[in-house]
Formats: C-alpha cells, structure tokens, sequence
C-alpha cells in the first residue's frame, strides 16, 4: 500500500508518525521487524535519505531499534515505563514552560495529582520507599547543603512518596508532575523557604505514611501545598517592590 504524504509538512516526521500509529494500533508488534529501507522508500515514494530520518526519530523516542548481521535492521522496541518517564517529564516541561502556565496552577494541579495516590501509597508502601524518604530527609538537614542538592532532594523524596503507590502508570502519570512541574516551583520559592518546615513536614508525611494513615498524610500534604503558595506570593510581593517606581513627594 502506497501513502501519499503532504508535501508542504516535513516528509520524514509524517512517516515516522505513519509507523508509530501502526505500532500504537497493534499492526507492528513488539519485536516484529520493520519494512527494509527500499520498501518503505517504494512506499512512502522518497528517498533512502529521508527513510533513514524516519527511523532516527523513531529510534529516539525509543519505539525502534536497530539489529546488525544478516538477520537485522530495525525492530519494534518494547517501551519500559522508565524510558516513558523521561519522555514525560521533558515534554511536561516545555508545555508548561512555553505556555506560561501561572505557579496557582502549577501548584494546583501537582498537589492535586499527587494527593490523589496517597490512599494506595498508604496502603502499599514498602520498606524501600520509607527509607528513601527518610534518607532525603536526612540529607535535607545537612549543614552546608546547596540550594540545588537540596531542590533535588525534594524531588527525590516526592517521586518516593508516588512510587509507594505502587502502581507504575500512576508513577507515569505522575512524572511531570513531580519531575517536571516541582522543579520550576523550586527555582521560584527556593529563596523564600525555610528548611526547617519543609523538613518538619517531610518528616510528618513520612511518619503518617509508615503508619498507614491516609487521612494525615493527604493532611500534611495540603499543608505542604499552602505553604509553597504562600513562598510564591511572598516572592512575589517582594519582586513587585523592587520594581515599583518611587513615590513622589
């Protein structure tokens, strides 16, 4: 079967987006090898050039990959939800980046996602993921810590919080909110905030969760929320003084 693409769109992009529909529609399956080059060029009517950026792009979204010898070429990969993740979280970025979302919304929408796994975390948390919320939450508290260690350390401590949920498309889900949407935020707050609440109320959520209590984790959660909302209007105010003119007299 020959496709006829739009010659006003960029040749390459539409055939990769042919084959990934093709791969999303269960027409190639996982490990299934893909077309040859000479066919898909007979198919698409472009040249070989052009087929190869196709697979590139597919490749680099993970949805591909390439086998040498005399029994290779290119394959349908199975994607792993890690791979998903950082796919998630640099497309999460720049839609919120580029589309000047405001913090309320930001901040709405990533509290609201995350309060949404607590009961299942509640439920389900393992061993691992207490000890690696407590284990951030002692690096928190070092003396000396930079602004940056610290910022990562906060989003270790929430990815701990998601994937106690133990459920790996709600961690998918979940990616851009922790990964993405919590690093803008910190870069906003991180000269307003106080360590030691941040790191009282770490400690709050960790010990609510060790004890299966939903209610006063989604609790301390809420209070975290606020919190942050207040660090960003305080930013705020205080950049709005700076740059209003003086008063005259």
């Amino acid at each position: 079967m020959k496709y006829q693409l739009d010659q006003d769109r960029e040749l390459s992009a539409q055939i990769a987006e042919e084959i990934r529909s093709a791969i999303i529609n269960g027409k190639l399956i996982v490990n299934e090898r893909l077309p040859a080059e000479s066919e898909l060029c007979e198919r698409f009517n472009v040249s070989r050039s052009t087929v190869r950026e196709a697979l590139k792009r597919l490749a680099a979204q993970n949805l591909t990959r390439t086998q040498r010898g005399a029994t290779g070429g290119a394959f349908v990969n199975r994607l792993s939800y890690e791979d998903a993740y950082r796919q998630h979280i640099t497309t999460s970025t720049l839609l919120i980046s580029m589309n000047e979302v405001s913090f309320e919304t930001a901040c709405e929408a990533r509290f609201a996602l995350e309060r949404s796994c607590i009961p299942l975390a509640a439920e389900r948390r393992q061993p691992d993921h207490l000890a690696a919320m407590r284990a951030e939450i002692h690096r928190q508290a070092q003396p000396g810590l930079s602004d940056e260690v610290f910022c990562d350390s906060d989003v270790t401590f929430h990815r701990a919080l998601v994937d106690a949920a133990g459920n790996p498309v709600i961690s998918y889900q979940l990616a851009g909110a922790v990964e993405a949407m919590q690093p803008l935020m910190n870069m906003i707050t991180f000269t307003e905030r106080d360590r030691a609440k941040i790191i009282l109320l770490h400690t709050q959520i960790a010990d609510a969760l060790e004890a299966r209590d939903a209610f006063k984790t989604e609790t301390t959660l809420g209070a975290l929320a606020a919190y942050t909302l207040e660090l960003a209007r305080n930013v705020t105010a205080r950049h709005v003084e700076k740059v209003a003119p003086p008063e005259k007299t």
